[in-house]
């Protein structure tokens, strides 16, 4: 980690705190560079440690409590309306915001959080993209943005938000050739392959341990199903992001598709034993939790048997079987307790879910519900009772707008995956007869792909037998 900035170096960057700590400063950019590199700078004590020491410093420091509570909320492990804790910090920094002078930047901070914590998400997001305008180099303003576009699946202005601050981000600004790989995630997402690739290898150029721009070259690997380059990247770079603790698990999820691209499952079991599954213990954060319930919920689709594996996620998934934070969250803790059986849990977050969802107030997530979170929760139970013609009923209607409920393309291909063989297993002919479809779609969309190869000759035997 370089220097970090103290009171004139943030002001100096146009960028004021409105603290008289340097410390509380310094701490303040010691968090930000952590959160933007995926990892926790041990030397310092960690996220934790810096928040501890910026809030000792200043405990008045409205963007300190800004940053602290941004990150809680970002993670979506738990809001507001579950955590009273949470619920009394937001509270304090509303009413330290409202007690002190503040800049117009940081009265906007204060504000757009008020907005993602109470689920107003596209009202946060256009509060940050106008603090952006004004201050094009405001990383959290960028990061906090692309986050919660990235929830609500708005691929186009999560690339858009950081098209137009880029040209800003000179080789002298702290942490800007990460601006390179923020910028190349977006582009792939929305199929601008080469150019998001030229973005990201730039951006390991300056800095090989960029554990994002490594994750946006293994996307496009998967998206054009390039195996041979997608496992040899993986293995070239891994000792550079293998120590991002936050991002590392998640990289390792992609190393694992291929192998399940591949149809090589002990090779895809054996990165999910070495470096998946023990995220689950170690950080406990929510993205390992879809990590490691997409993983499983994947092989077994592959006819693959996963043994007592999913007892390994699922102490860390019943925690938040009644959140109801991100609707993406709520159906992969989903699939683990079906992995596991837990009928009674199932139930449990189908229920909650429902009872939230009839009045959503202005909370994005749960207006969704409705229309999108509970007919793919069920379907995923009606394809686990061995209700395939249900399934496709419940699925298909809606494979179009399963893109609001956010996350990547790559991870939101499993319940395309899903839909295939729900319908390859369905007793209607008309049913088998989308199966083919689809897979031709597929084929075409991502061609030379085995996994899709192998759905192709399942679907002839399956119209040959009937």
């Amino acid at each position: 980690m370089g220097p970090l900035r103290d009171c004139k170096a943030w002001q100096d960057a146009g960028l004021v705190l409105s603290t008289t700590s340097n410390e509380a400063c310094k701490m303040f950019d010691a968090t930000l560079t952590q959160y933007v590199t995926w990892t926790n700078d041990k030397s310092l004590g960690g996220i934790e440690g810096c928040l501890s020491k910026l809030l000792a410093a200043d405990p008045t420091f409205t963007m300190g409590h800004v940053i602290a509570n941004g990150l809680v909320l970002i993670g979506t492990g738990t809001s507001v309306r579950l955590d009273k804790k949470l619920d009394s910090a937001m509270k304090k920094m509303m009413a330290l915001s409202e007690s002190q002078p503040l800049t117009e930047r940081e009265k906007l901070h204060v504000s757009a959080l008020d907005m993602f914590a109470s689920g107003r998400l596209p009202k946060a997001c256009n509060v940050w993209d106008q603090i952006l305008r004004d201050h094009p180099t405001d990383m959290l303003a960028l990061k906090f943005a692309q986050a919660t576009y990235f929830y609500m699946g708005c691929q186009t202005q999560m690339r858009d938000s950081v098209a137009r601050v880029y040209p800003y981000w000179t080789p002298d600004i702290p942490l800007s050739s990460y601006v390179k790989g923020i910028y190349s995630f977006g582009l792939m997402e929305t199929n601008y392959f080469d150019r998001a690739e030229k973005l990201a290898s730039e951006a390991l150029a300056i800095n090989q341990s960029d554990a994002w721009a490594v994750h946006t070259i293994a996307h496009i690997n998967e998206m054009k199903a390039d195996l041979k380059n997608g496992l040899t990247f993986m293995k070239q770079t891994e000792n550079n992001w293998k120590d991002c603790d936050m991002l590392a698990c998640h990289n390792y999820w992609h190393w694992a598709l291929y192998f399940i691209e591949k149809g090589d499952y002990e090779a895809a079991l054996t990165i999910y034993d070495s470096h998946i599954a023990p995220a689950c213990l170690s950080n406990g954060s929510m993205l390992a939790v879809l990590d490691n319930s997409s993983m499983l919920y994947r092989l077994q689709l592959e006819g693959v048997k996963v043994g007592d594996r999913w007892n390994e996620v699922i102490p860390l998934a019943k925690k938040h079987t009644k959140d109801h934070v991100w609707l993406f969250n709520d159906v992969h803790i989903l699939m683990s307790l079906l992995g596991v059986k837990d009928h009674k849990t199932t139930n449990e977050l189908l229920r909650t879910l429902q009872e939230l969802a009839k009045a959503p107030g202005e909370d994005h997530e749960l207006s969704l519900a409705p229309k999108l979170g509970l007919p793919l929760c069920q379907a995923l139970v009606e394809f686990d009772n061995g209700n395939y013609d249900k399934t496709v009923e419940l699925l298909y209607p809606v494979r179009y707008e399963l893109l609001q409920i956010g996350g990547s393309n790559a991870q939101r291909d499993v319940f395309s995956q899903l839909l295939i063989h729900a319908a390859l297993n369905c007793k209607s002919k008309a049913y088998q007869k989308l199966a083919r479809c689809l897979l031709t779609e597929r084929d075409g969309l991502r061609p030379n792909s085995p996994l899709t190869e192998r759905l192709i000759r399942k679907a002839s035997a399956v119209h040959v037998m009937g």
